[in-house]
């Protein structure tokens, strides 16, 4: 989802000399593999879009998986690029890294000042590694390193496997399949209390397109839509643009996460970036999408 919409942006701005590769050519969890194709590509840039990613239930069912494929993916990019000397490493991470307890909106400097939420402390730490890494690296060997942390995010090419998806895809999928199913009721995790912030995948894109165009001499930013809303509000509104007209059930036995988390992005707000896509536009675009490719999309 993330790489494709900064393909988007790329290709809207007229960048023609990037360079893309799937898994079946590039496996970033390999060294060897990163290293060989570093050797057959002239690499000025990375922006680390890659990363395994899930839900509550992915993140709490394979806590090792989450905490080492992303060290793997992001030490190897981060390696490569201190090894030639790239010109800039643009790291993407999440909001979950931090702590759970924090106050409200979340600052930057609010890292490593508590405790994490259990549910996804395995992504989270992966994903703090990550940034302290990119940290170490422009101290160490002045690579030229930026960490943008996004809010939620979702949008086209999101995954909407129940097992591993995010709650967005998550309630979009489990929407549409009781509508087609006579309206059947929709059963979701928690109570429906805690707050959560939504960002479009192409407003991250077009704050990457900042980042690679802008020096930004802080280490951590970020990237927030700047408002919040109850999963129980959420849910209301995918159901409304969906068109379900069944019962909604809310299972209180399972975990809710975070109680909140809403980002502060004033820092990163004051360099001229915005976001521009309401969650009305963006979730109608999003469930269009789904429409479009529900044969093809990952499920």
């Amino acid at each position: 989802m993330v790489g494709s919409a900064i393909v988007r942006i790329l290709e809207k701005n007229q960048f023609t000399n990037y360079s893309t590769a799937g898994r079946e050519e590039l496996d970033l969890k390999n060294a060897d593999s990163v290293n060989v194709f570093f050797e057959k590509n002239k690499i000025d840039i990375i922006i680390n879009a890659a990363a395994k990613v899930g839900g509550i239930l992915a993140n709490d069912t394979y806590p090792y998986d989450f905490l080492m494929e992303n060290l793997l993916i992001q030490n190897n990019l981060i390696e490569a690029a201190v090894k030639n000397k790239i010109d800039k490493f643009i790291f993407l991470g999440s909001s979950c890294i931090y702590p759970k307890q924090a106050p409200q909106p979340l600052k930057e400097e609010y890292l490593l000042t508590a405790p994490l939420e259990t549910t996804n402390q395995w992504y989270a730490i992966a994903k703090i590694a990550g940034v302290y890494a990119c940290m170490a690296a422009k101290r160490q060997f002045k690579l030229n390193t930026v960490s943008l942390m996004p809010t939620n995010l979702y949008g086209p090419g999101d995954n909407f496997n129940l097992d591993s998806s995010h709650v967005m895809p998550a309630m979009i999928r489990k929407f549409h399949e009781a509508k087609e199913n006579n309206n059947k009721s929709v059963t979701l995790w928690g109570s429906g209390t805690p707050y959560r912030e939504f960002l479009h995948v192409d407003d991250l894109a077009n704050a990457v397109l900042y980042a690679l165009e802008n020096n930004l001499e802080e280490d951590l930013y970020n990237v927030g839509y700047g408002s919040d809303i109850t999963i129980k509000k959420l849910a209301e509104l995918v159901q409304s643009t969906v068109g379900h007209t069944g019962e909604i059930i809310w299972d209180s036995s399972k975990p809710d996460g975070t109680p909140k988390k809403l980002m502060d992005s004033t820092k990163f707000l004051a360099k001229g970036w915005k976001p521009e896509i309401t969650l009305e536009e963006g979730l109608s675009e999003t469930y269009s999408w789904f429409l479009e490719n529900i044969n093809t999309i990952r499920i």
